[in-house]
């Protein structure tokens, strides 16, 4: 019998944390490898969490709700025939090797303190800091002595609060040389943000409203792109006239035949798709000491909820028709909306093109899906009056592309042209110029 953890995985490019939105099993379950234990959500995807042994659930680490940073132990599973005791139970093996000596009863508590310091959990650590307690001083019930969020929960009930002084002279002498170490510093910007929070002042009728994982992960990956690459914005309307009545002349009998819709989305996504090829400058990202241009062209497609905002990737646009563009985009809308979009959904995108009109957006500045280089905002189709070549007005169909770049990869030289030939292939789609298949 042996005991191997699972550990919260990484399931998406950029991600570092997730949060237990629900466990599928409990402590005493039989699994077999690959047997989904538990639901995990992030800022780019929903996802199962299968489990990578055969076994027995011994111990749930973290609760529902926790978010655990990626290689954070999150369950232990007991499993047959293990050979090699688990890197976690190597503490239990120091003592005696010191039996040999005077005192075996004082090397103990650094030896396990020290493996307990090194696996404190974001939320354990959370937890004693908002209630002010000393980690030193509490006896873990986990796997090899771990403390436990469950651990703290239940001295907090007991109102029983051990504070950083109240242990015995032997016991922060032994203690004192891991004083040091504890990651103290580390919480000081959340207590910051937490007490900046406070200061908001709530009265009755306002609703507070606690930001869930996959919000506060949104809210750090946009923060980190706007501040660390420098914005610049660009805005060109495009006549879409001869596209708009195109797309009409089809949309019945395409979706008759194919049983999706044929939008005019996937007419702009085949476009920017046809000009990244063309512009390989911009379908590029910074990596500090170079820029790395990207071979294949991966369109990630920002995709709304009621609260939260998903990006999966159509993969070689550039080699897709129209049709299997807005195959694809039907696909993955659906996925994310029924809460099925894999990890391998959200993976390798390139460039993001957005579908801001679809809300009645005529103009935006969208912020780069970090690490890219630069986002494009598709905005409403409105009926315009235009002066035409010959001096004429008309009554046109124009939308506005809006595109933000990171101005340390891309310059507004290269992108006016790359928004040149979007415009180029938009104008000039039409039933004489264009198949969808």
């Amino acid at each position: 019998m042996g005991i191997e953890n699972m550990k919260m995985p990484q399931l998406g490019e950029s991600v570092t944390e997730g949060t237990i939105s629900k466990w599928l099993v409990s402590p005493g379950d039989a699994v077999n490898k690959y047997d989904p234990i538990a639901e995990v959500q992030t800022d780019k995807v929903n996802a199962e969490v299968p489990s990578s042994f055969s076994g027995t659930i011994k111990e749930l680490i973290a609760d529902e709700g926790d978010t655990l940073e990626v290689g954070e132990i999150i369950c232990s599973i007991e499993i047959e025939g293990g050979g090699a005791a688990p890197a976690e139970e190597t503490p239990k093996e120091e003592p005696k090797e010191e039996a040999k000596g005077s005192a075996p009863a004082k090397p103990k508590a650094p030896s396990r303190d020290s493996g307990n310091k090194a696996r404190y959990s974001p939320a354990v650590l959370k937890l004693s800091q908002e209630h002010d307690i000393d980690l030193n001083q509490v006896e873990g019930t986990g796997n090899g002595g771990r403390i436990t969020r469950k651990d703290l929960k239940k001295i907090i009930e007991s109102g029983s609060i051990p504070k950083a002084g109240d242990a015995p002279a032997l016991k922060n002498e032994a203690q004192a040389p891991q004083q040091a170490p504890v990651k103290e510093s580390a919480p000081e910007q959340p207590a910051k943000q937490q007490a900046s929070a406070a200061t908001v002042p709530v009265v009755p009728g306002d609703i507070e409203i606690p930001v869930s994982g996959i919000r506060k992960a949104i809210a750090s990956n946009m923060v980190r792109s706007k501040h660390e690459a420098p914005h610049a914005w660009t805005m060109m309307e495009v006549d879409v006239t001869n596209l708009v009545d195109y797309r009409n002349s089809l949309k019945t009998e395409f979706k008759q035949r194919e049983g999706f819709n044929l939008t005019f989305f996937a007419f702009f996504v085949k476009a920017v798709a046809q000009a990244l090829k063309e512009y390989p400058q911009i379908n590029s990202m910074w990596a500090g000491d170079k820029i790395v241009q990207k071979k294949d062209v991966n369109l990630s497609i920002a995709v709304a909820t009621d609260d939260a905002l998903y990006v999966p990737v159509i993969k070689n646009a550039d080699e897709k028709t129209i049709k299997g563009i807005a195959r694809e985009i039907t696909e993955l809308a659906g996925k994310v909306r029924s809460g099925k979009l894999t990890s391998q959904d959200m993976q390798g995108g390139t460039f993001t093109v957005n579908n801001t009109g679809s809300f009645g957006s005529v103009q935006s500045m969208g912020i780069i899906n970090y690490p890219q280089a630069a986002i494009l905002q598709v905005e409403s189709i409105v009926k315009r009056p235009v002066v035409m070549n010959n001096g004429m007005i008309a009554v046109r169909d124009m939308v506005n592309l809006c595109m933000s770049l990171d101005h340390r990869v891309l310059d507004g030289l290269v992108c006016g042209r790359f928004l040149q030939r979007v415009k180029e292939i938009l104008e000039n789609t039409s039933k004489e110029n264009t198949s969808v298949y």
